[in-house]
């Protein structure tokens, strides 16, 4: 097992935004049923606001908690540990969930990081004390 490089994980999280795009979508759904089909304004309606930010967290920080990864890391064979080779608690993938935001908001440099750091991690590895490790095929993560 080694720490992934950037195109696993790009390659997956393109993979997870399709999911979550999806569940955004079906968030929405309430909204407009409460509006009676109008759209929904994203400014004046802090409500929506903050539904579609419980989405993205939950999607996360719910699995990265209960399995080390997401639909989109399984794919390409990634896992979320910790520093210990441990599964991350909801408060390390919580961490991990903010410090990624962090992460991306100057440009993505915090994930470009990885392509200078020594062991291959990101700001948000480095904050939650977190890494994503690829198992090759011969090998499999300790959770299923």
């Amino acid at each position: 097992m080694q720490n992934t490089g950037l195109l696993r994980r790009i390659a997956a999280m393109l993979y997870d935004a399709l999911l979550v795009a999806a569940l955004l979508f079906l968030a929405t759904i309430p909204f407009i049923a409460i509006r009676g089909g109008e759209p929904v304004e994203t400014g004046d309606n802090l409500s929506y606001r903050v539904v579609l930010a419980l989405v993205v967290y939950a999607f996360f920080v719910g699995f990265w908690s209960r399995s080390g990864r997401t639909l989109g890391m399984q794919s390409w064979r990634l896992q979320l540990e910790t520093a210990d080779g441990g599964m991350p608690s909801i408060t390390t993938a919580s961490l991990r969930f903010f410090a990624a935001i962090i992460s991306f908001l100057p440009l993505g440099l915090g994930f470009l990081w990885q392509v200078w750091d020594r062991d291959k991690l990101t700001w948000h590895d480095r904050i939650s004390h977190t890494r994503i490790v690829y198992y090759p095929r011969d090998k499999t993560p300790k959770e299923q």
